[in-house]
């Protein structure tokens, strides 16, 4: 069976936890939340996840988001279904939600180090859901979306671009790579005004480069070298530059010597 059991019991109880006992909204929005878990459940299906990666990926919020009196916990996903599903659920939920935004973000990033697989598939369909929807709203409203969060615009492009870097070096070959690269490319778009100014290329004279030093994207965290990169454009007004191969942003410009 495709549409198994397991399924539609995880979807029954995302509905319970996120429409029902709290009629919860996506932020900012007069959208029902329980559209992001769904969509999540869609997308590690079509990455060709097991049933219990989409299960867990249905019910990714449930125990960050569910109210004091219908608290959802990871016994009560694992009683319900089974060991597996409760730990992917639990290994993306946000432990301390009384911390500062920068801080929680930082503990999470730090945390996608250690995933597993099947959390690193859960965590790249939840970025997806998130990052795509984040473009959208800001191609039809522009900056005044970022107004709904508790962080500025660049810190959360930052800290999405940082997320997909992480996620993508822990595991190249990941089905849903190739989809969270494109997406930060669109995010590395909205920020790029920002994003160069604050953090221009590093511009060095041609006889100093050399295709195996060490750059950095202070974007999105990538780290490599001009070789490994391959994003190298010569059809400039530089000798070249090297773009980061996440987020597409010129981390590095080899330039004329000066006269």
């Amino acid at each position: 069976m495709i549409y198994t059991t397991k399924i539609k019991k995880a979807i029954k109880f995302a509905i319970k936890t996120h429409e029902v006992y709290q009629k919860q909204k996506r932020k900012g929005k007069d959208i029902a939340y329980i559209a992001h878990p769904l969509t999540v459940g869609i997308i590690l299906s079509r990455a060709g996840a097991s049933e219990e990666v989409i299960c867990a990926g249905i019910l990714h919020d449930t125990i960050e988001d569910s109210t004091a009196e219908k608290k959802v916990t990871y016994e009560m996903l694992e009683e319900r279904f089974g060991k597996k599903v409760a730990d992917g659920v639990l290994s993306v939920t946000e432990e301390d939600r009384e911390l500062s935004w920068e801080e929680r973000k930082k503990i999470a990033l730090e945390h996608i180090k250690d995933f597993s697989h099947d959390s690193l598939l859960i965590k790249s369909a939840d970025v997806l859901s998130n990052g795509s929807e984040l473009v959208d709203d800001h191609a039809r409203y522009g900056d005044e979306i970022f107004k709904r969060f508790n962080a500025s615009k660049d810190q959360i492009i930052e800290n999405q671009l940082k997320v997909i870097r992480t996620i993508v070096d822990c595991w190249p070959g990941s089905p849903l790579a190739e989809d969270l690269l494109s997406l930060a490319k669109e995010l590395q778009m909205i920020g790029a005004v920002s994003l160069m100014l604050k953090k221009p290329a590093n511009v060095i004279e041609y006889g100093d480069y050399n295709e195996d030093m060490e750059i950095e994207c202070f974007a999105c965290g990538w780290k490599g070298t001009p070789k490994s990169s391959d994003y190298i454009d010569t059809d400039s007004n530089f000798c070249l530059s090297v773009s980061c191969p996440v987020c597409e942003k010129m981390v590095l410009v080899a330039n004329y010597a000066s006269l």
